[in-house]
């Protein structure tokens, strides 16, 4: 760590943002959010675009254009992200995806995307090490039917379709490439992506796990489905790209795979598990520790996202009232600024991404308080800060903890 520069926790609430549903509110502004109002209150407050105004973002781009890197620049493909969080290894030239176990009938129509929401190790272990056409496959089961794929191997391209339909009831579709370049990489990858699939509805089908959730009324995890991918290369760290040591304390393995990308350190947290039911005393103690090595931390929860994923305006009010009492209260007087913002909305009455704005406010020594004394949508569009980008987070916080770089003399 450099010495005499000061430190900045940013904590993002994925999906925060909200429209107003319930009597006439967010659920933002419905919950009791006493300490974030308090840091709304002594900070300088703002709107913000994760990517820019009109632009739905994905979480993945989301997270590195607020993390100071150009999504437009540096985004590799969402399954280098969930690999890279899934602890497996990457070199240059990987094909990576992020992958979900499945149900299909015996005429590959998908009955279930998602498996009954259940995957299983076994499940996994008896796809990992497959070998097509002297490409090597491994294969992780991560969070309930999640999954990350790695392709290793010569002449492998990331332009090539999902075979996720995402909509039950359709065919499995066929992988088929998105660009067509000299030495026809494209050809090669969706041949192998395309057999790998069929390959594991005919290995899964009548594996043993499945034949007991089969017995006992559940659904089969026999195919798994491929999307999102990205192809793996090196990026600057954000050490050489700010200047200070970074960590980051997150639950899901997309946002420890972002972290992993632009090298930080991702420091383990029992309870950390990427929903609701997560341990955010246990992350709130992990950030604080993590001050101790270093300058910058990120922290990331992830229940606001799904319960506006699940339209679940109660659930997500006290998803939010839980931030505020058991993770904020614990890290108000920390001294470092505290940046507090979402990645994206996630409105309860449409149930996806949006492209609303964000709140965001930051509070720390010299900032310039403004007269916003509630932490919401529409009470911070009148803050300090105006309507800033995603990519302009980061120089703001490097300038007040002292990593600005000078433009011109």
């Amino acid at each position: 760590m450099i010495k005499n520069k000061a430190k900045a926790l940013l904590l993002i609430c994925d999906g925060l943002g909200d429209r107003p549903s319930l009597d006439g509110k967010t659920p933002l502004q419905a919950a009791d959010t006493p300490f974030m109002d308090k840091i709304s209150e002594d900070g300088i407050n703002g709107l913000m675009d994760s990517i820019s105004p009109g632009i739905v973002p994905g979480s993945d781009t989301a997270h590195l254009a607020i993390l100071g890197y150009d999504p437009h620049k540096y985004y590799p493909g969402r399954g280098v992200f969930e690999a890279l969080g899934a602890d497996m290894e990457l070199c240059e030239g990987d094909v990576a995806f992020r992958a979900n176990f499945a149900t299909v009938d015996d005429k590959m129509r998908v009955i279930d995307r998602r498996a009954g929401r259940k995957g299983s190790e076994d499940l996994a272990d008896a796809l990992n090490g497959l070998e097509i056409e002297g490409v090597e496959i491994s294969l992780k089961n991560t969070t309930e039917h999640r999954c990350a794929v790695v392709m290793r191997g010569k002449n492998l391209s990331k332009y090539v379709s999902d075979v996720d339909s995402h909509e039950e009831g359709s065919e499995v579709k066929k992988s088929v490439p998105l660009k067509l370049k000299e030495g026809g990489n494209e050809l090669k990858t969706v041949n192998i992506v395309n057999e790998f699939v069929m390959m594991s509805y005919e290995i899964l089908n009548e594996h043993p796990v499945n034949n007991e959730r089969r017995e006992k009324g559940e659904p089969p995890a026999n195919i798994v489905l491929l999307r999102g991918a990205g192809i793996y290369e090196a990026v600057p760290p954000m050490k050489e790209h700010f200047g200070f040591d970074a960590a980051c304390i997150a639950g899901a393995s997309l946002y420890k795979g972002v972290a992993k990308y632009l090298g930080m350190d991702v420091i383990p947290v029992e309870g950390a598990t990427g929903k609701t039911d997560t341990n955010l005393n246990n992350k709130a103690e992990a950030a604080l520790h993590a001050f101790e090595g270093h300058d910058f931390v990120f922290l990331h929860v992830k229940g606001t996202d799904d319960m506006g994923h699940e339209g679940d305006f109660e659930g997500k009010e006290n998803m939010v009232s839980r931030i505020d009492k058991e993770l904020v209260a614990r890290i108000k007087d920390v001294d470092s600024y505290i940046c507090i913002t979402a990645d994206h909305s996630t409105p309860v009455s449409i149930k996806r991404h949006s492209s609303d704005p964000v709140p965001v406010v930051i509070n720390g020594d010299g900032v310039r308080k403004d007269k916003v004394n509630k932490f919401d949508e529409f009470s911070v569009a009148s803050g300090g800060l105006g309507r800033i980008r995603g990519v302009d987070l980061m120089l703001i916080l490097s300038d007040f903890m002292g990593y600005y770089k000078m433009f011109g003399t």
